[in-house]
């Protein structure tokens, strides 16, 4: 039997989704002070996209498991889905500690490493979490307050970058060093990626699986351990056998939204060493302000795009957000003047609000409520599988086919933007309601 569920209020939908702070927070560190640091210890650009493979990898092994795993757990104490991202909080809260200490650059890699895995631990049950919470008609408002936090969560993550090196940054650097600026940021992380996980915890109860759930539950409790291992792998080819069309689709947008958005996050920071000849803390400091800015104009917008998609359709809202993003790295490299770089960031912030929100909100409406950790966990797995294709294959595109220019890197992610919002167009939403 189907369980009803409540409508929540704007505070509980709220509480729910603070956990997203601190998981937001420490990506906003992946994407911004993350590749600065092995810069400084000695990385080259174009090994970039490599040391970057941790997060494809953990994300295509983490997240799928750890979401049909969710799917098979409950315990009337903590719940289905909090166990794990309580667990993965904790696990990233210590890396985050640890991580501006790196005394050397494959250390740092390794470091990277474990950090990934905590936050795929915590972040596809999450997303289940609140699926599982929501009646239909209030999830398109529940995954656009993530992308509130998402965009709130790494704004502050830039916020503390810029705030700590204007205030302790320059004579006190020394080369090849990280600057003791940058701890700062990495410590408000360790502490907010416990904190906010916490008061999602404690400011939200689960609700408890339907009779024929808990039936299915105890069936997979009463499993040898070796069946039990093995449960999630076949949970997973299943889910993947009977993915609804509508996610193939899908794959296909996140194959060319995804490979852009790394080469923007791994790019930006040499793109200011190459237009404005900055050092890389120069640099850093003003690929943080552009993902400040963005972030900011995501959680500004985040909540409004929720009656945008109820007028225009979600296909619609997220083509165009894709197609402004492209537009804003195409124009970024030829913006001499420090500020006015910032305004394509206002389409880049737009975008990311949509891609933050509107995926997710479709294929939770199609996915069953006892698989959807499963689904989400496959869902990320388009994503992360395009990270992985780029870590691999554009090394050599930058070197050999973009003459290891940071320039023609961010102009190639423009493209591949605009090939996505094509893609985005052919999204059928009647199939989301008919499957």
């Amino acid at each position: 039997m189907k369980i009803k569920k409540p409508n929540l209020s704007f505070w509980q939908i709220f509480n729910m989704n603070v956990g997203f702070l601190g998981i937001q927070y420490s990506f906003g560190l992946q994407q911004t002070a993350i590749n600065p640091i092995f810069l400084y210890l000695g990385a080259s650009e174009e090994m970039l996209p490599i040391l970057n493979i941790a997060g494809p990898v953990t994300g295509l092994v983490v997240q799928p498991i750890i979401g049909a795993i969710s799917d098979k757990t409950w315990s009337p104490k903590w719940g289905r889905r909090k166990p794990f991202f309580l667990i993965g909080a904790i696990l990233g809260s210590l890396c985050l500690f640890a991580f501006p200490l790196s005394p050397t650059l494959w250390f740092a890699v390794g470091l990277l490493w474990i950090l990934d895995a905590g936050n795929n631990m915590a972040m596809e049950p999450y997303r289940a979490f609140v699926g599982d919470k929501l009646p239909e008609k209030q999830l398109s408002f529940g995954y656009q307050m993530q992308s509130l936090f998402v965009g709130g969560g790494i704004a502050l993550a830039m916020m503390s970058i810029i705030w700590f090196q204007d205030w302790f940054g320059g004579a006190t650097e020394i080369e090849g060093e990280i600057p003791k600026w940058l701890y700062y940021s990495f410590f408000i992380g360790a502490f907010l990626s416990v904190a906010t996980i916490l008061w999602s915890v404690l400011k939200t109860p689960e609700i408890p699986p339907s009779d024929e759930e808990m039936v299915e539950i105890n069936n997979h409790k009463s499993l040898s351990f070796a069946e039990r291992f093995k449960m999630p792998f076949v949970e997973i080819s299943k889910a993947v056998k009977e993915m609804p069309k509508f996610m193939w689709k899908l794959s296909a947008v996140y194959l060319f939204q995804w490979y852009a958005l790394f080469i923007y996050w791994q790019y930006i920071t040499p793109l200011f060493m190459a237009t404005m000849d900055f050092d890389i803390s120069t640099a850093a400091a003003q690929s943080a302000k552009m993902s400040l800015t963005y972030n900011i104009v995501t959680a500004i917008v985040a909540l409004a795009l929720v009656p945008l998609t109820l007028k225009f359709g979600g296909k619609k809202i997220y083509a165009l957000s894709l197609l402004g993003t492209g537009l804003a790295l195409f124009l970024i490299p030829y913006i001499a003047d420090l500020q006015l770089v910032l305004i394509p960031m206002v389409l880049f912030g737009i975008g990311w609000a949509a891609m933050m929100g509107i995926p997710y909100t479709m294929v939770s409406k199609i996915v069953p409520q006892d698989r959807r950790g499963v689904y989400m966990g496959i869902l990320n797995m388009m994503i992360v599988i395009p990270m992985g294709i780029q870590t691999i294959t554009f090394g050599p595109i930058y070197k050999y086919l973009l003459a290891d220019s940071a320039i023609n890197a961010i102009l190639f992610g423009g493209v591949f933007f605009v090939i996505a919002a094509v893609l985005a167009l052919r999204l059928n939403e009647t199939e989301v309601k008919k499957e």
